[in-house]
C-alpha cells in the first residue's frame, strides 16, 4: 500500500531546532545517480531510553572521530570519481548520507533512502524505480546491519558494507545483495589463532562486545581452537553495564595472562581505561581490527602498566589526495542558514573537529570504504557500457542491475585487486600485526596475507615486552617433560597432571599426549621412553666358545666311549671286566653315548626337531643307564649280603635273567611314557619376552607336567640304585662298584641341584649352555668315576686283574665278616 505521507513526515523526523554548523553539503549532493551512505558519526552509548515514540539525534551523542573520517572518505571518493575521465566520464555521482549512530533505533534514513519522491512503494513490474538510489555504502556494526539490511534485500539494493564482519552475511539466501570490503570475522580469528601459536599461548581469556559482532567472534574462536591445545580458560561478554573490577579479580584468578578482545572501539577504550584504573599488570591484549590502531589510547596515561598490546589492524594505506581534500574542505566558508530544515540525523555538531584532527584520527576500515564506492562506481560503469569516454545514459539503471555488476567486480585500486566471492566476502586485502609501542604508535611487526596464497609472519625482535624483554607464556599446566603423559584435570585439556610411562609403554605426544602406548612384544622401552627399541633376539649359536668346548667335550666323551668299549671288548673274560658287569657294560657305554647326543642340540635357533632331541636321547637313554646301574648295585648286595639268606631269590634272579627283565621293563616304560608326554605337550620354540625388557631369549617350550611321569622313573631309580649302593659301600676293594656309583649319583645330584638353582636365579640365554654342561657332566661323572678306574686297573696294574687276587679279596672279606 502506497504511503500518502513523506516518510520524514511520518516518522517526525524534521528537526528544525537543530542548529546547522555544517552544510548539508556534507551529507547530500547532486548527482545523476546516487549513492547511500550509512555512517555512525556519533553512537548511542547504552540503551537508549525514551517515553514516547520519538527519533533519536545522533548529534547529541558521543562523535566517534573515526567514523568521521571514514564519512570523509566517502565524500572524498565520489568527489575523485566525479573528477575522473576515465570512471563514469559523462556521469556524475551523488550521495545521500546519513548518521547511524544506533544499532536498533536509527530508521529514518533508511527509510529516505529506499523511498521515492519520499513515497515507498512496494515493489511490482510496473514500477519504473523502486528507489533513488543504486546501491548504499554501510553501515558499520554488525549489528547495525542485521537491523536495516532486510530492507535493502527485499529489493535487491545493492549493500555494500565496509564494517560488518559476521559471518551471517556470507549466507546469500539471507542477503542475496549483500557485499563487503571488510574481510569476515573468520579471518581475523585466524590471525589471531596464528598469533597463539607463533607465541605457543595455550590459556587465553576472551572477551567480546555484547552484540552479533562480538558474539559470531566467539563462536568462530571455540571452532578454530577445538581439537588444539589451546584453551578458552575465561570468557566475558562487555557492555555498558560491565563490572570492569569482577571481571579482571575473575581473570586473575584464573592465572590468564593473554587477553582476546574483539569488541568495537568504543567498548575496548572503556575495558582498557577500566584495566588501567583497577591496576591490571603483565598481560598480553591482543586487539581486533576494530581497535588495533586506536590513536588516543596507546597515548593514555598507564597504557604501559596494564602489559603488552598486539593488534590485528588492516595495513595503514595512505589515499592519495585524501588530506589534501579535508584541508581544502575545512577552508571553504560555512553555509548558516537557521531557517533551512535539515533531514533527521544529517547534522555533525561538531564545531572543533579540525582538519588535522581528522587526518590523525585512526585510519582503520578506510581502504574498505574507498573500495566499496569505487566497486560501485566499477559496477555503474559497466551497467551505463561506458567507453571511449562516454557512458550511454538510455541504458535502464537499476539496482539488481548494479548488484549483478558488482558481483562481478574485477579491478585494481591502490594497487590491491578488488574482487568478490560468491559469498559478496573480498578476494583481496590483508591483514599487519601491530605492536603499541612506548612512542604512543602502531607499529607494524608483521602481517598475513590472503591472496593469492596464506603467508604469516611476526618479527618478535620488534615487540618490547613487559615482561624484562622476555616472550611472556601462557598455561594452566605447565608441558610435561618428555616420557611423560598427561592426565587430564577438570574440564580443560590444557590443566594436568604429569605421569611417566612405565617400562613397555612409550608416549607420542603428536599422536596422543595422554596415554602411554604399549610397544609390541618384539619391542621394548624403559620408564619415560618416547619411542620403542625392537628387542634382540639372543640364543647359543654353534660358534659361540662356550658351545664349542661343551660340543668339543661330548664328542671326546663319545670317543671315550668307544675306546672303553673297544678296551673291555679285548678283556671280556677278565675279572675287572666281569666285577663292572660283564655285557652289561657295553649297554651302559652305548646308551651314555648315545645320551651324548642330546647336547648338540641346546645350540643354534631352536626348531621342533632340535626342542624333541634336546630332551629325548637323555631321558630314554639315561633311563637304561640308570636301571643297569640298579641292577648291577642289587647284583653286588644279593652275591655278598642277600644269596645266603634268600637262596631262592638269588635263583630265581639267575634263572629268570632278572637284571635284564629290569632293564627291559624301565626301558619300555619310559619310552611309553615319552610318548604319551609328547603326544600331549610336544617340545617346540619358544620366546621368553618376561625374563628382559630388552631381550628375547629362544629356548624350548618343555611341558612339565607332560614328562613328570619321565622325571618321577628317573628319580625313583637314581633313588634305588642309591639305596641299593650305599648298602654295598663295605664290600671288597676290587668288588666295590658300590661306592663309585654312589659317588657317581652324588654328583650327578648335585649337579643338577646347581643347575635347579641357577635357573631360578639366571633366565639368560646361558642357560642353556649351563643346561647341556649339566647333561655332559653327568654322563662323565659315571664314565670318569665308575668306568675310568676299571680302565686303569686293566692297563697300568694289571697284576690285579686275576682270579687269584679277586678270590683273596673274597675270602678276606669273608673273614671279616664271620669275625
Amino acid at each position: 500500500m502506497k504511503a500518502k505521507q513523506a516518510v520524514p513526515r511520518l516518522l517526525g523526523c524534521l528537526l528544525p531546532l537543530l542548529i546547522d554548523v555544517i552544510t548539508a553539503s556534507e551529507f547530500e549532493l547532486d548527482g545523476d545517480y546516487l549513492i547511500g551512505g550509512l555512517f555512525d558519526i556519533h553512537h548511542v552509548s547504552g540503551a537508549y531510553r525514551h517515553y514516547k515514540p520519538e527519533t533519536i539525534a545522533c548529534s547529541s551523542e558521543r562523535l566517534i572521530l573515526s567514523s568521521y573520517r571514514r564519512f570523509q572518505v566517502m565524500r572524498f571518493s565520489i568527489d575523485e570519481i566525479n573528477n575522473s575521465t576515465d570512471l563514469l566520464p559523462n556521469v556524475t555521482l551523488g550521495y545521500e548520507i546519513f548518521d547511524h549512530c544506533s544499532d536498533i533505533q536509527n530508521f529514518p534514513g533508511i527509510f529516505n533512502l529506499i523511498s521515492e519522491n519520499n513515497v515507498i512503494y512496494p515493489w511490482d513490474e510496473l514500477s519504473s524505480n523502486v528507489s533513488k538510489v543504486i546501491a548504499v555504502v554501510g553501515t558499520y556494526t554488525s549489528t547495525e546491519t542485521l537491523s536495516v539490511a532486510p530492507l535493502f534485500m527485499m529489493d535487491l539494493i545493492p549493500m555494500v558494507s565496509y564494517g560488518a564482519a559476521s559471518s551471517v552475511f556470507s549466507r546469500k539466501q539471507n542477503f542475496p545483495s549483500f557485499l563487503r570490503t571488510v574481510h569476515p570475522n573468520k579471518d581475523v580469528i585466524e590471525v589471531v589463532y596464528k598469533i597463539l601459536q607463533n607465541f605457543n599461548w595455550r590459556w587465553v581469556a576472551f572477551l567480546y562486545s555484547d552484540g552479533d559482532y562480538g558474539k559470531d567472534g566467539l563462536d568462530l574462536f571455540l571452532k578454530k581452537i577445538k581439537d588444539t591445545e589451546i584453551c578458552l580458560a575465561y570468557t566475558k561478554s562487555l557492555n555498558g553495564n560491565t563490572d570492569y573490577p569482577l571481571l579482571f579479580r575473575q581473570l586473575e584468578a584464573q592465572r590468564v595472562n593473554i587477553i582476546i578482545v574483539f569488541a568495537p572501539e568504543w567498548t575496548a577504550e572503556a575495558l582498557i581505561k577500566g584495566a588501567i584504573k583497577e591496576n591490571v599488570t603483565n598481560k598480553v591484549w591482543i586487539a581486533g581490527d576494530a581497535w588495533s590502531l586506536h590513536q588516543e589510547l596507546p597515548k593514555e596515561n598507564g597504557i604501559r602498566n596494564i602489559g603488552t598490546v598486539l593488534g590485528v589492524a588492516e595495513p595503514k594505506m595512505a589515499i592519495p589526495g585524501f588530506n589534501y581534500f579535508i584541508y581544502s574542505s575545512a577552508a571553504r566558508p560555512q553555509h548558516d542558514n537557521k531557517d533551512e530544515q535539515k533531514f533527521c540525523n544529517q547534522i555533525c555538531e561538531c564545531p572543533n573537529v579540525t582538519a588535522a584532527d581528522v587526518i590523525n584520527a585512526d585510519p582503520s576500515f578506510n581502504f574498505p570504504v574507498y573500495s566499496a564506492v569505487y566497486a560501485v562506481a566499477h559496477a555503474l560503469h559497466n551497467v551505463l557500457q561506458c567507453g571511449s569516454g562516454r557512458c550511454n545514459k538510455d541504458m535502464s539503471v537499476q539496482p539488481y542491475t548494479v548488484l549483478t555488476a558488482l558481483r562481478k567486480s574485477n579491478f585494481v585500486l591502490l594497487n590491491e585487486s578488488v574482487q568478490f566471492d560468491e559469498n559478496g566476502d573480498p578476494m583481496f586485502g590483508s591483514y599487519s600485526i601491530v605492536f603499541w609501542n612506548r612512542s604512543g604508535e602502531a607499529e607494524e611487526v608483521g602481517f598475513h596475507r590472503f591472496h593469492p596464497f596464506l603467508q604469516f609472519f611476526v618479527n618478535s625482535t620488534k615487540i618490547q615486552w613487559h615482561s624484562d624483554g622476555k616472550e611472556p607464556v601462557s598455561f594452566c599446566s605447565k608441558e610435561c617433560p618428555e616420557g611423560y603423559s598427561k592426565a587430564q584435570e577438570g574440564i580443560h585439556k590444557c590443566c594436568f597432571n604429569c605421569k611417566i610411562c612405565p617400562d613397555g609403554t612409550y608416549i607420542n605426544t603428536t599422536e596422543d599426549p595422554y596415554n602411554c602406548i604399549s610397544c609390541m612384544e618384539t619391542e621394548w622401552s624403559d620408564r619415560g621412553s618416547t619411542l620403542c627399541r625392537l628387542r634382540l633376539v639372543e640364543f647359543i649359536p654353534f660358534t659361540d666358545s662356550g658351545a664349542i668346548v661343551i660340543m668339543s667335550g661330548a664328542s671326546t666323551f663319545v670317543g671315550l666311549t668307544v675306546a672303553m668299549s673297544v678296551l673291555f671288548a679285548f678283556n671280556y673274560n677278565t675279572p675287572v671286566v666281569k666285577s663292572a658287569g660283564g655285557p652289561m657294560c657295553f649297554l651302559i657305554l652305548g646308551c651314555l653315548a648315545l645320551c651324548s647326543v642330546s647336547v648338540f642340540f641346546y645350540f643354534d635357533k631352536p626348531t621342533i626337531p632340535s626342542c624333541v632331541l634336546r630332551f629325548l636321547p637323555f631321558l630314554l637313554f639315561f633311563t637304561v643307564c640308570l636301571a643297569c646301574f640298579v641292577v648291577r648295585s642289587f647284583q653286588i648286595i644279593c652275591i655278598f649280603k642277600i644269596a645266603a639268606k634268600f637262596p631262592k631269590l638269588l635263583n630265581w634272579w639267575m634263572k629268570y635273567h632278572g637284571q635284564w627283565l629290569v632293564i627291559s621293563v624301565a626301558f619300555v616304560t619310559q619310552a611309553v611314557l615319552l610318548i604319551i608326554g609328547y603326544s600331549v605337550a610336544p617340545p617346540k620354540p619358544y620366546r621368553d619376552m618376561f625374563s628382559y625388557t630388552e631381550l628375547i631369549i629362544l629356548g624350548c617350550d618343555l611341558n612339565l607336567k607332560a614328562i613328570s611321569g619321565s622325571v618321577s622313573l628317573l628319580v625313583s631309580l637314581c633313588s634305588l640304585c642309591f639305596i641299593f649302593s650305599y648298602m654295598g659301600k663295605d664290600l671288597p676293594k676290587n668288588y666295590n662298584e658300590a661306592k663309585a656309583i654312589t659317588f657317581c649319583l652324588l654328583l650327578l645330584i648335585l649337579t643338577w641341584i646347581v643347575l635347579t638353582t641357577t635357573t631360578m636365579l639366571y633366565h639368560g640365554k646361558h642357560i642353556h649352555t649351563f643346561t647341556a654342561l649339566a647333561v655332559l657332566s653327568s654322563l662323565y661323572s659315571f664314565l670318569l668315576w665308575y668306568f675310568f678306574p676299571k680302565c686303569y686297573i686293566i692297563i697300568f696294574q694289571p697284576q690285579k686283574n686275576t682270579q687269584q687276587h679277586f678270590q683273596g679279596l673274597i675270602q678276606n672279606y669273608t673273614k671279616t665278616v664271620s669275625q
